[in-house]
C-alpha cells in the first residue's frame, strides 16, 4: 500500500478516534481534538519538532478571525437581549408570520442577511433572535435554528456577492448576473428543503437539555413580560443589527464605488472588513440599545464583560479544529485527496463538486474548498470548452458545504450554541449540510440538462 493511501487511512482513523473519545468516553472536546491531531501527525511520520508549530499555526490562523467575530457578535447579541431588542424582533416575526411559520421566517432572514458575510458572522448576529423566538413561541429550538443555519450555509456556498462564490466566479470566468440568477433558482428550494422541511422532520427526534448556557447568557427572561411600547423600536433594532451587513456590502462594492487604490477605496474596504463592521455595530448598540434605553456606562461595561465567559469553550473548540486542519495540510492528507480525485474521469460539473467535497472533508473550510477546487478545475473546464461556467460555480459551491464534521469550526459553533451532543450535531447539522450539497448538485445538474 502506498504512503498516500496510508495517509488517508490514518486520517479516517483519526476522525473515528475523535468521535469515540468525545461521544463514548466523554473526554473534553478541546483535549480530544488536540490529542488526535498530535496522534495523526505522529502516525503520518511528521518530525516531532514540527508537530506543535503546525498545530499552533492552524489554531492561530483560525482564531485570528473567529475569536474576534464570536466576541464582538456576542456583545452585540447581549445588548440586543438586555435592551429588549431581541424580544422586539421576536414579537414582530411572530406577529407577521405566525407561530406555525417562524421557521420559514428565520430561513428567509438568514438567506438575506448572509449574502455579504461569512457564516460565522451571520450566526452570531442571528442566534439571539433564534433563541428568543424559540423561547417566546415554545417552538423547539432546532425547528427555529436549523432553518437559520440552512439559509446562511446556502448563501455562503452558492450566492454572489459572498466572497467564496465571487472567487469562484472569477476563476471560472463566469458572468456575475447569471450566476446570481441561477444561484437563486437553486439556492431557495435547497434552503427550504434543508431548512424548514428537514427541521420539521428531525427536531422531534432530538431531545435537547432543558438548560442551555448560551440562552441564559444571551437572553433576559424579564423582557417577555414588558409591554410593547416599552421595548425598543423594530426599526432602530434592525438598523443596528444590519449595520455590519451594510458595511460589508460597501466593502464588497469598493471597486465599483471608488477607483481601486484610492483613499476612498481603501476606506470602504477597511470599514467593510467583518471585524471592523462588527466593531462599529457593537459600538452603535452601546448607544442605540444601551444609553438610549437608559443604561449607564457601568451597566454596559458589565454586559459586555459577562457575556464573554460562555464563549470561551466555543472559541477553544473552533481553534482546536483549526489546529487539526493545520495537521491535515502539513501531513499531506489534503494533497493526497486532490491527487485521488484527479484519477477519476468526471465531467467538469462533477469534478468541481467532487474536488470541493474532498477538500471540504479534509480541511473543514468551505471557503478553502471552493477556492482550491475552482482553481484546479477552471483550466480543465476551459480546455474542454465547458459552456456554462456559472453552473460550475454552483456545483463547486455545493461540494464545498458537504459533510461538515469535527474539523469544521461551524460544527462546534452549532453544537455549543444549540447545546447538543456530538452525536446530535452529526444527526442535525452534518446531515443538513450534506442535504444542501446533494440537493444543490441535483438542481444544478437539472439546470445543465435544460440549458
Amino acid at each position: 500500500m502506498s504512503h498516500g493511501h496510508l495517509l488517508l487511512i490514518y486520517a479516517v482513523l483519526a476522525i473515528v478516534a475523535l468521535i469515540v473519545l468525545i461521544a463514548r468516553y466523554r473526554l473534553n472536546p478541546f483535549i480530544s481534538v488536540t490529542l488526535v491531531s498530535v496522534g495523526l501527525a505522529l502516525l503520518a511520520g511528521m518530525p516531532a519538532p514540527e508537530i506543535l508549530p503546525a498545530y499552533e499555526q492552524g489554531v492561530g490562523k483560525t482564531l485570528g478571525h473567529i475569536a474576534l467575530i464570536v466576541a464582538l457578535g456576542t456583545m452585540l447579541g447581549k445588548m440586543m437581549a438586555e435592551s429588549g431588542g431581541a424580544e422586539r424582533i421576536a414579537r414582530t416575526l411572530i406577529a407577521r408570520f405566525g407561530t406555525g411559520n417562524v421557521h420559514w421566517a428565520m430561513m428567509l432572514i438568514a438567506f438575506c442577511i448572509g449574502l455579504p458575510i461569512f457564516f460565522e458572522v451571520g450566526f452570531v448576529l442571528l442566534i439571539p433572535i433564534v433563541l428568543n423566538v424559540a423561547r417566546r413561541t415554545g417552538v423547539p429550538l432546532l425547528l427555529v435554528g436549523l432553518p437559520m443555519v440552512a439559509g446562511l450555509s446556502v448563501v455562503h456556498g452558492l450566492v454572489p456577492p459572498h466572497p467564496a462564490a465571487m472567487l469562484a466566479v472569477h476563476a471560472y470566468g463566469a458572468d456575475v448576473g447569471r450566476t446570481v440568477f441561477y444561484a437563486l433558482l437553486v439556492g431557495l428550494p435547497t434552503a427550504a428543503l434543508a431548512g424548514p422541511v428537514f427541521a420539521r422532520v428531525v427536531a422531534p427526534r432530538v431531545a435537547l437539555p432543558a438548560h442551555n448556557p448560551m440562552e441564559a447568557a444571551l437572553l433576559d427572561e424579564g423582557h417577555s413580560r414588558i409591554p410593547d411600547e416599552q421595548l425598543p423600536g423594530f426599526g432602530i433594532t434592525i438598523a443596528t443589527v444590519l449595520l455590519p451587513v451594510a458595511l460589508m456590502l460597501l466593502g464588497g462594492w469598493a471597486d465599483q464605488i471608488a477607483t481601486p487604490g484610492s483613499p476612498l477605496n481603501h476606506g470602504l474596504r477597511f470599514i467593510g472588513h467583518s471585524v471592523v463592521a462588527l466593531l462599529l455595530a457593537t459600538l452603535l448598540s452601546f448607544v442605540t440599545l444601551g444609553l438610549m434605553r437608559g443604561f449607564n456606562r457601568e451597566q454596559i461595561l458589565k454586559f459586555s464583560q459577562e457575556c464573554l465567559a460562555p464563549t470561551a469553550a466555543i472559541t477553544l473548540l473552533v481553534g482546536a479544529g483549526g489546529g487539526l486542519n493545520g495537521i491535515l495540510v502539513h501531513t499531506g492528507v489534503a494533497s493526497q485527496i486532490i491527487d485521488l480525485s484527479r484519477q477519476f474521469q468526471l465531467s467538469p460539473l462533477l469534478m468541481g463538486w467532487t474536488m470541493a467535497a474532498l477538500m471540504r472533508i479534509a480541511t473543514g473550510s468551505a471557503t478553502v474548498a471552493m477556492t482550491t477546487a475552482s482553481g484546479i478545475v477552471a483550466p480543465i473546464a476551459a480546455a474542454l470548452g465547458y459552456p456554462h461556467p456559472e453552473l460550475l460555480v454552483l456545483a463547486t459551491g455545493a461540494g464545498s458545504v458537504v459533510l461538515s464534521h469535527v474539523n469544521d469550526g461551524g460544527f462546534w459553533l452549532v453544537k455549543e450554541y444549540f447545546n447538543m451532543s456530538v452525536a446530535q450535531t452529526f444527526k442535525t447539522w452534518t446531515v443538513l449540510e450534506t442535504l444542501i450539497s446533494v440537493t444543490a448538485l441535483a438542481l444544478v445538474a437539472a439546470l445543465a440538462a435544460v440549458l
